[in-house]
């Protein structure tokens, strides 16, 4: 595999976890999950 395939593959993958994490923070009941979980950790 070239090495222009590899970093294309990378930066697919990073931009792939970017819009994951970026739509998991928009749900509002996955915020309302972490923030129970962080006042659970008090």
């Amino acid at each position: 595999m070239s090495p222009l395939a590899k970093r294309s593959i990378a930066w697919a993958a990073a931009a792939g976890a970017l819009a994951l994490t970026w739509h998991m923070y928009t749900d509002p009941h996955f915020m309302v999950g972490l923030a129970d979980q962080l006042w659970a950790c008090f």
